[in-house]
């Protein structure tokens, strides 16, 4: 049970670390540079959150793992971000600001994943 609800603090927390990227881009700078800023912060986030997941759990699916962290994001940006905070689905409709982090999180949290998962070293238990 553990291993299952520390994938789901870790998307949680790569869903917060993308939500402050793009609350605060809109408070400092443009839109369009927010949506590249959040662009390339959550591959990031997500790519070390995975990491850690992997060393703490080297033998979890690298595939089943990145499809957990995108559905964690995708439902949270569903259920919480567009209509409470946006109050509107058209967030999904930008492919900069929602397909390409939504992309980007699933084949870098795969990659991550399959290499995580092998890397020598020590790893906890």
């Amino acid at each position: 049970m553990s291993r299952y609800f520390g994938l789901v603090v870790r998307g949680v927390i790569g869903w917060a670390i993308c939500g402050a990227t793009v609350g605060f881009g809109r408070q400092l700078v443009s839109m369009n540079a927010t949506l590249v800023a959040h662009a390339v912060v959550a591959p990031l986030a997500f790519g070390i959150l995975t990491w850690n997941y992997f060393r703490k759990y080297p033998d979890a699916s690298a595939g089943a793992t990145a499809l957990a962290m995108l559905a964690i994001v995708v439902v949270l940006d569903a259920l919480v971000v567009a209509p409470v905070f946006e109050r509107s689905y058209a967030m999904f409709r930008s492919l900069i600001g929602t397909w390409v982090p939504f992309a980007s999180i699933l084949v870098v949290s795969y990659l991550v994943g399959r290499t995580a998962g092998r890397a020598p070293g020590p790893r906890s238990v």
